[in-house]
């Protein structure tokens, strides 16, 4: 029986790379597609190395429609997986037109190369940001649906695009997943998260810490309503959003429709928690100082992640021990990051 066929855009960044894995482990062929704007060639080494397999892949920027329908028109791609897209909440304040450019413009110029090779089935990456403010905990799919900043704005607007593009054909079927907070890294600690420059996420900036490589940790207010006064988030492992990607195209391969779903645990812990946490798990101090608030943050977020239960038959697996066990593992094997 031939494997379905699965392009991925943003192939090599730190979830792609994952769902790579989890891809090729549940019965699907991949072909990967970056331009490397956010990740390393390395990754496709170590993809090699923990999947056996010589990774099919092109590197190409995914706002180029000669590129995107150059690789659906020479494949026969059942479905695609997008994650090509940039994601720092303070860098899409100061560049807005980037962030709309490459979120919007390339899921747009994607869509069109796949209907023109009759592809019509998505999975596209989302995020809680499109909540905005959120007015109750926890939050559910139909939460009203609101931005604080450019980024979330970008992916609102790819939002009802798709949902426009799935109301006038009726042979697409798209699944919006909402991801809450992405941290941890591959349990072999050869893949993870890998930003370039100052992190914009918390876990990585905590790992930089504790293995020496910034000094201390940076929390942005602690006058919030949450227990501590600092953010409360919900943290999700990245293997187990891999796994709610591939049980959300199981799910449109075989009901053929759409459907929007959170991603995360239904637990929100704050930044002192993280904090204690990964000073457990490491065994190592992260240093931290209380600094201003950032413009567009929020007190607290966390999911209800009932409706991917129900209708994907994903729940998050790994708690916050494992998150942290796991990203320290793959920080200290990896202190520069992904260097080959």
């Amino acid at each position: 029986m031939t494997r379905p066929l699965i392009l991925l855009t943003g192939a090599t960044g730190y979830i792609g790379s994952h769902t790579w894995l989890a891809l090729l482990a549940s019965g699907f062929d991949v072909v990967g597609v970056d331009n490397f704007s956010n990740s390393s060639r390395e990754t496709l080494n170590r993809l090699h190395r923990l999947s056996g397999q010589t990774p099919d892949f092109v590197e190409a920027d995914v706002c180029s429609a000669a590129a995107m329908d150059a690789v659906i028109r020479g494949r026969r791609v059942a479905a695609a997986v997008h994650f090509a897209a940039f994601k720092a909440v303070g860098e899409s304040a100061s560049q807005p037109l980037a962030y709309y450019a490459n979120n919007v413009g390339g899921l747009l110029t994607l869509c069109q190369a796949m209907q023109a090779n009759d592809c019509k089935t998505l999975v596209f990456s989302s995020s809680a940001t499109v909540y905005g403010n959120p007015q109750q905990l926890p939050i559910r799919e139909d939460a009203p649906l609101s931005t604080t900043n450019p980024y979330g704005a970008s992916k609102l607007i790819s939002e009802n695009m798709l949902r426009d593009v799935e109301q006038a054909d009726a042979a697409w079927a798209i699944a919006l997943l909402r991801y809450f907070n992405p941290v941890g890294a591959h349990e072999s600690g050869l893949i993870g998260e890998d930003p370039r420059g100052t992190p914009n996420n918390l876990m990585p900036y905590i790992t930089q810490v504790a293995v020496g490589q910034r000094a201390r940790l940076q929390v942005f207010g602690n006058d919030y309503d949450t227990p501590d006064g600092t953010g409360v988030r919900d943290y999700i492992h990245v293997l187990d959003l891999a796994d709610g990607h591939v049980q959300a195209l199981r799910y449109l391969l075989g009901q053929r429709r759409g459907i929007t779903a959170n991603l995360g645990t239904g637990v929100g812990y704050s930044v002192l928690e993280m904090v204690r946490a990964f000073e457990q798990a490491s065994g190592h101090p992260v240093p931290f100082e209380i600094v201003a608030r950032r413009p567009g943050d929020i007190g607290a977020c966390y999911a209800d992640p009932s409706r991917a239960r129900e209708m994907l038959g994903w729940t998050a697996q790994r708690g916050l021990a494992a998150m942290c066990a796991d990203s320290w593992r793959w920080q200290s094997q990896n202190p520069h990051g992904m260097a080959p």
